[in-house]
C-alpha cells in the first residue's frame, strides 16, 4: 500500500493527547498496563512519564512529538505490517515513526514479552 502526501500530512497533524487514550484502552483491555504502555513509549522516543505527559498537556501533533524525541537507535529493526503498510517501505520519516509506535503498542497488546518488543542488536 502507497503513502499518499496526504496521508502523510494527516499523520503529522495528529493530536498525540488524542491518539494516546487509544493506546492506554487497547493495551488495558489486553491485559497489559499503562507502565507497560509507557516502557515503551520511553524506550521509542525517550520520554519519561512527565514529559510524556508534557507533551499531552501541549496537545501537540506528531510531528511536534517526533520532532522533540529522542528515537531509540534500534527503532530501525522495527519491522512488519500495521494498519496496511509495511513500515520498512515508508519513505515519509514521520510516518515510519508514527507506525514504528504503532507496531509496538499493537505487539504490547498481543502479549508479546518486553524484551521482544524493546528490540536490541544481537
Amino acid at each position: 500500500m502507497k503513502v499518499t502526501p496526504e496521508h502523510n500530512e494527516r499523520v503529522a497533524n495528529l493530536i498525540f493527547a488524542s491518539v494516546y487514550p487509544h493506546y492506554v484502552n487497547k493495551v488495558e483491555k489486553k491485559g497489559r498496563t499503562k507502565e507497560e504502555l509507557h516502557q515503551v513509549i520511553e524506550w521509542l522516543t525517550g520520554y519519561d512519564d512527565k514529559s510524556l505527559q508534557e507533551q499531552i498537556d501541549k496537545r501537540s501533533t506528531f510531528r511536534e512529538f517526533f520532532a522533540n524525541a529522542q528515537l531509540n537507535p534500534n527503532a530501525h529493526l522495527i519491522k512488519g505490517v500495521i494498519c496496511g503498510y509495511r513500515i520498512e517501505e515508508i519513505d515519509n520519516t514521520l510516518t515510519r515513526q508514527s507506525r514504528y509506535l504503532d507496531k509496538l503498542v499493537d505487539e504490547l497488546a498481543k502479549g508479546r514479552k518486553m524484551e521482544k518488543i524493546l528490540r536490541s542488536e544481537k
